[in-house]
């Protein structure tokens, strides 16, 4: 299993959705699942995370977590991750992209509420 959030700093975060058309729905998973490990175990990786949407399942949201910029950087310059966008880029109809970058001043771990 790979451990997707490993509850240490994070400083930068990325957002964001790809709505895929439906033939092209399975390629982009599997132009994306190769990296998807490696991504996680990069130095200053706090989290990664593919997951399809609940009610739209050709919509695919992605969440990271980084350290730093720097971090950032070098995932943006990894052979898996070039391939990946490469794949997407070459052939699969995205309809809809959307992402979100966002500087995180502080940060608190906790649980869900409890219900009463």
């Amino acid at each position: 299993m790979i451990p997707h959030i490993k509850h240490t700093p994070t400083s930068k975060v990325i957002s964001a959705y790809y709505t895929v058309h439906p033939d092209d729905r399975q390629a982009f998973i599997d132009a994306v699942i190769p990296h998807l490990g490696t991504t996680a175990q990069q130095d200053g990786c706090t989290y990664y995370v593919f997951a399809e949407d609940l009610i739209d399942r050709n919509t695919i949201h992605l969440t990271e977590g980084w350290r730093d910029q720097a971090a950032i950087d070098a995932h943006m310059a990894d052979e898996y991750f070039l391939e990946a966008v490469t794949t997407v880029l070459g052939g699969i109809r995205v309809l809809d992209y959307q992402a979100e970058y966002y500087d995180v001043d502080t940060q608190t771990a906790g649980t869900l509420p409890v219900a009463s």
